[in-house]
């Protein structure tokens, strides 16, 4: 690894140089985490991977408190801990010291509070945005990246697995969700990679709605999206399941969203504009009578955040490449009746070819 994360900062060290960058600041976490190995939530505290181009130095900034194991994991070994008492930007001031004239931010991340610290520490220095810079590189992932994404699939794969099992009639959302969170510690993996979404019957047409206190029934749809982390990086995979016995409707909906997921999958391929995999599955759902009710792109990327760059919608002209990694998530949901959404992974290989990550069945399924 070592030598990844080298490679990653020396092309982040060039595009900055490009920009007559003096000092760059990275703060969001998982960016940090890309560049250094360093993997940590500082909440409140500051925390910044720091390149000073004028002295050709490169610095970690952690709390005290997780210096040890900044230490022990970080590639970045000039590590400057801030205590809680201090005020982080005058350390920072007084390490970097005089000559910053062009400081380089991800303006996502950046708030108003910490841009007003950098003007009292800082004088008269203008900023320019490198986060899109940052999360280009992050877009093409490495064959050892996708392996571990590999990894996080698999483990909530054997969730899934297992999960579906205990899913019965009359429970509610938010037990069954309990169970699968268990599930996820006890398969390995650090901790869920989003809030999962445990939907049944009318709620499963809420593409992002939370499970709650309704029961599981007979005849409902039951709709489960959920991933998780592990060494850093994501799984997102959602199957839609009937409790008991199907309608004709709910049958036909879901087969109607099968396709599309398949028809998305298989135009994925290096050259080709990624709208054209959005346009894929939405043209088998407009086709099918069902276009008014599938109203949002059909994935993002996947990787160290669950969802990052590329942007899977249909006006990204962004031409798809080797390492992209990306979901595919076609649904139909109908106010007040139900929804289907059917979700896999797929990644760009070195041939330029889209393989398949995810393996759980999308054959319909009944449970309970």
């Amino acid at each position: 690894m070592k030598e990844q994360y080298q490679s990653r900062l020396t092309a982040l060290t060039n595009f900055l140089d490009t920009l007559d960058v003096d000092l760059a600041i990275i703060k969001d976490p998982k960016n940090v985490f890309y560049y250094t190995g360093f993997n940590s939530d500082p909440h409140e505290r500051f925390m910044a991977l720091v390149i000073d181009r004028n002295k050709q130095s490169q610095y970690l900034f952690v709390p005290s408190l997780d210096l040890e194991i900044a230490e022990g994991d970080s590639y970045i070994k000039r590590i400057v801990p801030i205590s809680d008492e201090v005020n982080p930007y005058k350390v920072l001031k007084d390490t970097i010291g005089e000559g910053v004239k062009t400081i380089g931010l991800e303006t996502k991340v950046i708030s108003l509070f910490q841009q007003e610290q950098l003007h009292n520490s800082f004088q008269n220095f203008r900023y320019v945005n490198i986060g899109d810079f940052i999360a280009s590189q992050r877009m093409r992932k490495t064959k050892e990246e996708c392996s571990k994404v590999e990894h996080a699939i698999h483990v909530i794969e054997k969730v899934m697995e297992e999960g579906i099992k205990k899913a019965k009639v009359g429970m509610a959302e938010q037990e069954l969700t309990a169970e699968l969170e268990y599930l996820m510690r006890k398969f390995g993996a650090d901790g869920p990679s989003f809030s999962s979404i445990v939907l049944s019957g009318a709620k499963a047409a809420l593409p992002h709605g939370r499970p709650d206190s309704k029961t599981i029934n007979r005849g409902d749809f039951l709709l489960i999206d959920m991933g998780v982390i592990v060494d850093g990086y994501c799984s997102d995979i959602t199957r839609t399941f009937v409790v008991g016995e199907e309608t004709v409707k709910q049958r036909e909906i879901y087969d109607i969203v099968r396709k599309a997921t398949q028809a998305g999958v298989e135009a994925a391929k290096a050259g080709i504009a990624i709208g054209q995999l959005d346009i894929a599955a939405r043209n088998v759902i407009k086709d099918a009578g069902y276009g008014q009710y599938f109203n949002n792109r059909v994935g993002h990327g996947l990787g160290i955040d669950v969802h990052e760059e590329p942007s899977v919608h249909e006006n990204n002209d962004l031409l798809v490449e080797r390492g992209f990694l990306f979901t595919i998530e076609p649904g139909i949901y109908i106010p007040g009746y139900g929804g289907v959404r059917i979700e896999e992974n797929v990644y760009i290989d070195e041939n330029g070819h889209g393989k398949l990550l995810t393996s759980f069945p999308t054959e319909f399924k009944r449970i309970g």
